[in-house]
């Protein structure tokens, strides 16, 4: 029995290999076909209705504690859509939603949100200034120098400033559900007010 689980479990880890290479490679596709691209971005902005709700129209969201998904990379949404849908992330909202979209409507929906352009919110100057000394030595290295983001970290330029905070926080205190050993080690030295200027330096960058 326990050997036809383990068989079962690998199993399933080599489907999810391959249906991840296969959505990775059409999503190749369509960024180097342009008038593809241009039919996939449309037909993922339709696709995507129901995220208006909590993320706002064009992934520009309404609510401070609700990320933007406006600007991100294309390659990093689509992994995250799959975590969502696979439980690999826990919400039960978004799982429920994400499970009934077909492979082609989570690459379309991909491609539509990182075609938008972010509009940066308003930050206190001095805050600003204090935070981007704190992100120079503490976040570069992996989310890029103006803090956009690539295929495996986030886009945090023009973020919810509320929602940065909070993020940070828990990755520093441990507390959220997605724990990250390098996202502890370079928020552990932070202080709340550390956390802070960090946000309204991020959340002001277009």
């Amino acid at each position: 029995m326990l050997r036809r689980l383990t068989v079962l479990f690998l199993l399933s880890i080599g489907l999810a290999s391959t249906q991840t290479a296969a959505a990775s490679e059409r999503l190749k596709q369509l960024q180097a076909d342009p008038a593809a691209r241009a039919l996939a971005v449309a037909a993922g902005k339709k696709a995507s209705f129901f995220c208006t709700n909590c993320h706002g129209e064009g992934g520009i969201s309404p609510r401070g504690d609700v990320p933007n998904l406006a600007g991100q990379h294309p390659a990093y949404l689509l992994e995250q859509i799959r975590k969502f849908g696979s439980g690999e992330r826990k919400d039960p909202f978004m799982q429920g939603l994400i499970k009934v979209l077909s492979d082609e409507e989570r690459i379309q929906i991909a491609l539509y949100y990182a075609s938008v352009s972010v509009k940066p919110s308003d930050a206190d100057a001095a805050l600003a200034a204090q935070g981007k000394v704190f992100f120079e030595h503490l976040c570069v290295r992996c989310h890029g120098k103006d803090a956009r983001g690539n295929e495996l970290f986030p886009r945090i330029a023009g973020q919810k400033q509320a929602y940065l905070q909070t993020s940070i926080t828990r990755y520093r205190d441990g507390t959220g559900i997605r724990n990250n050993q390098l996202m502890a080690i370079a928020t552990g030295g932070l202080k709340n007010e550390d956390i802070k200027a960090i946000s309204h330096y991020l959340t002001q960058l277009p």
